[in-house]
């Protein structure tokens, strides 16, 4: 069996690009859009509609694999790699990529994968890929290696890393857009294991002193009691952009600081709460020196809120940094960032052992393609946790990542259920 062909064809993802610094700078909201000129290099608008690159694999026998090239909803933004424009990257996919892997055997994952991630971006500018190229390109290696060997992406995972996967779904994490409120009394309806992200992107969402976020929580955590099934205790999950940062400013290891999330813990109570993303301090080791700060100063000050990585914690090397310097309770490895798909599988065994746990997020600009593929990554590395993706209305999302888990769980509980007594054949597929 060998890789015949490798095709690209633009297309659609899931949500938006935004244009981070433009927002965060007080761009104002003009009904879905933004009005004003975008700031970040690359953006025609502050928000312009998502793309995607579809790759598809054609093996010799045939049949044809998948993977979409996705980069996340704030490309450009925070060390990550700039827009992603599918019609630029649809000839290097069917270029540079197409004439590495054309004949490769597909049963070696790790291999062909290797093969991608050395491609240059350009003959002479010796930088790699594209991360969104990258990330679409393994997709589409990985299942081509599970279509072969008649197993589950979740078993091609596990066998290159020597994981145990996951016989349990792993949480998954609901993510409201703008929407706040009515997306997150659907999550509670459903019993949504992790929620609501919330979307505190801007001061104006935040509240001046904070107080908009202490509210939702105490709102949100009335909610779960009204509409949550029996026995419900969710994971509260906010994602702040930086803006705490912004309005409490440094050291984050002060009483006014501490106090504020106390304040917060006391709103969620009597539910775990996570703060994602609390200060945006300009670069990598800042970031690490700001976030270890606050979380000795949350230990310090007794205080249960854990916090959660993303900004300047966008590739292999950062989750590394982040985990090592136990700046962070849990990281979010953000899949579109890390480039090849195996490198998030990568980044989530880097928690192993260690106090932070591995949050495999990504985004709302993806497509279901990709949303499924991490999924197996998900599964085979037994993550804390997995957005629901792609999109903001939530119920679409939660549906793909969900229904992709219980049926991969299903059929490696089949597969168990079919090795013999003497062990020889069938097993974890």
């Amino acid at each position: 069996m060998r890789i015949e062909s490798v095709r690209a064809v633009p297309g659609v993802s899931g949500f938006y690009f935004d244009d981070q610094r433009a927002i965060k700078a007080g761009a104002d909201e003009d009904g879905f859009a933004y009005a004003g000129e975008p700031v970040t290099n690359g953006f025609d608008a502050v928000r312009q509609a998502g793309e995607a690159l579809l790759v598809e694999l054609e093996l010799s026998d045939g049949s044809v694999v998948r993977g979409d090239c996705a980069a996340v909803q704030y490309s450009g933004a925070g060390g990550r790699d700039p827009l992603f424009r599918a019609e630029e990257y649809a000839p290097v996919v069917e270029g540079p990529v197409a004439d590495a892997l054309r004949g490769r055997d597909p049963r070696a994952f790790a291999d062909n994968v290797s093969v991608v991630e050395l491609l240059p971006s350009a003959a002479d500018d010796g930088q790699a890929l594209h991360t969104a190229v990258r990330y679409g390109v393994s997709q589409a290696l990985a299942a081509a290696a599970a279509r072969v060997r008649r197993i589950t992406p979740t078993g091609v995972f596990a066998e290159a890393f020597g994981t145990a996967p996951a016989t349990d779904p792993v949480p998954v994490f609901g993510q409201s857009g703008d929407e706040r409120r009515r997306n997150a009394e659907k999550m509670l309806v459903k019993g949504v294991p992790v929620l609501p992200h919330g979307l505190f992107n801007s001061e104006a969402k935040l509240g001046s002193d904070g107080g908009r976020l202490v509210e939702y929580l105490a709102w949100l955590g009335e909610r779960a009691g009204e509409l949550g099934p029996d026995g419900y205790r969710p994971q509260f999950h906010v994602d702040v952009y930086g803006t705490v940062g912004e309005v409490f400013g440094p050291p984050y290891d002060r009483a006014e600081v501490t106090d504020y999330f106390a304040d917060l813990a006391a709103a969620a109570d009597p539910y775990p709460l996570q703060v994602e993303g609390p200060m945006d301090a300009g670069g990598r080791s800042e970031q690490i020196a700001a976030m270890a700060e606050l979380r000795d100063g949350l230990d310090g000050a007794g205080v249960s809120v854990d916090i959660v990585a993303d900004e300047w914690c966008n590739t292999y090397g950062d989750v590394q940094a982040f985990v090592d310097a136990g700046a962070a309770d849990v990281v979010q490895v953000k899949t579109p960032d890390l480039g090849g798909i195996q490198r998030s599988a990568r980044a989530v065994t880097e928690c192993d052992g260690t106090d932070t746990r591995a949050y495999l997020g990504g985004t709302c600009n993806e497509t279901a393609v990709s949303a499924r593929a991490c999924v197996h990554v998900a599964l085979a590395t037994d993550a804390a946790q997995i957005l629901a993706k792609p999109g903001m209305g939530f119920d679409e999302g939660y549906m793909v990542v969900t229904n992709e888990m219980r049926r991969t769980l299903a059929r490696r509980e089949r597969a168990d259920r079919a090795v013999p007594a003497d062990g020889s054949g069938g097993g974890r597929r």
